[in-house]
């Protein structure tokens, strides 16, 4: 991370939603370390949920916090996958506004650092709607590790150089 320390650290608010059919906030220790990570960054966490893997629950919470001018981002964890109840791309799908193509390809490429080939199943990805930014990790605890530590929180530093996502953050409704 190239952090320029003559900028300005701003801080963003981000909404945190964890997507699965089994935890609760007592076991859901993959939001628990987005949480601790977002809040050690410097940045505000404005809110916590857990939504069933369902497209039209998931899509509900992030037109929410999309139509809510205190909510600059959102990170989802879990849904991901292959399986059937996988379904938290398709939920971005039905909010996007832009696709962030570079966020999924970056992810697999670190991860399969990490846990090799079985990155494949992964369908982390990211979109811009309505000018908020939404980033759809995987539940692991490794994935949202590796998800911050290595792409968000460089990305969502004002002084990461040469550029970053909040210096893009005023121009994102522009017409």
């Amino acid at each position: 991370m190239a952090i320029d320390e003559s900028r300005t650290f701003k801080p963003i608010r981000i909404a945190l939603l964890t997507v699965s059919d089994t935890r609760t906030a007592a076991d859901d220790t993959s939001g628990d370390i987005l949480a601790e990570r977002i809040e050690s960054s410097g940045h505000e966490m404005v809110a916590r949920e857990i939504s069933r893997d369902s497209v039209e629950q998931i899509a509900a919470h992030l037109h929410r916090w999309i139509d809510d001018e205190n909510v600059d981002a959102v990170v989802t964890t879990g849904g991901t996958g292959l399986t059937g109840r996988d379904v938290t791309p398709e939920a971005l799908d039905r909010v996007k506004s832009k696709d962030i193509p570079g966020f999924g390809e970056l992810f697999r490429m670190l991860s399969y650092k990490t846990i090799g080939t079985s990155t494949i199943q992964s369908r982390a990805c990211a979109v811009l709607a309505r000018g908020t930014y939404i980033f759809a990790l995987p539940g692991s605890n490794g994935a949202v590790k590796d998800g911050w530590d290595m792409i968000l929180a460089e990305q969502l530093d004002s002084r990461n150089r040469p550029c970053n996502f909040v210096e893009l953050m005023p121009r994102l409704r522009e017409r």
